[in-house]
């Protein structure tokens, strides 16, 4: 006999129209993790979709805790560093590698909404960072958005999320800094960080 899976209490209220993707609530999303369907996956939610996260290797490690390090460094007595936690947009709940929260962690009773810098450690996944998680984020209002480039040993720098007709979001501005180059955060404009310090 065939184990069938357990049905969703969050029942689906709109089915999508033919040869369009389901989009799935948070609440269903949440209630699918509660009884078990990603175990041993690690997903996140964009955009109403549930899609499977690349998988890490070394240098993604090696950038991720170089990357962390520094920021916790600039942004001292300005905010928090959260490390691959979700970040809840209206449509979606993206896990970055790393956010910069303002405040105090002890300020937050759930996942903050917002940060002062979001950043992805990009050695498998730099055409899905620089255009579907640039634009969610951008939608999501945040002001600056880091993709530290294993592979080509660059950091990018998006910033000033500004609307784009029909609806869209997107950021205006993209810089390419090389190892050589520094980079001060918006909300730490004291603080320099040097490329080469968050790269493996």
């Amino acid at each position: 006999m065939t184990a069938m899976p357990p049905k969703l209490t969050a029942v689906p209220t709109l089915a999508p129209r033919p040869g369009e993707p389901f989009r799935f609530t948070r609440e269903q999303y949440h209630e699918m993790d509660r009884l078990g369907y990603f175990r041993d996956v690690r997903v996140q939610r964009i955009r109403g979709e549930i899609v499977v996260m690349s998988a890490v290797n070394w240098p993604h490690v090696a950038a991720l805790r170089k990357s962390r390090l520094a920021l916790e460094a600039a942004f001292a007595g300005i905010g928090w560093v959260n490390d691959r936690n979700p970040l809840p947009t209206p449509d979606s709940d993206p896990e970055p590698d790393l956010t910069v929260v303002p405040g105090r962690f002890e300020d937050y009773s759930d996942h903050p909404t917002s940060a002062l810098l979001v950043v992805e450690i990009s050695a498998s996944s730099l055409f899905e960072d620089t255009t579907t998680m640039a634009e969610v984020y951008a939608t999501a209002a945040a002001a600056e958005f880091w993709v530290v480039d294993v592979v080509n040993r660059r950091l990018l720098v998006f910033r000033d999320p500004r609307p784009l007709p029909p609806g869209g979001v997107a950021y205006r501005s993209l810089s390419e800094l090389g190892e050589a180059d520094t980079v001060s955060p918006l909300a730490a404009p004291s603080a320099q960080l040097r490329v080469a310090d968050l790269l493996p």
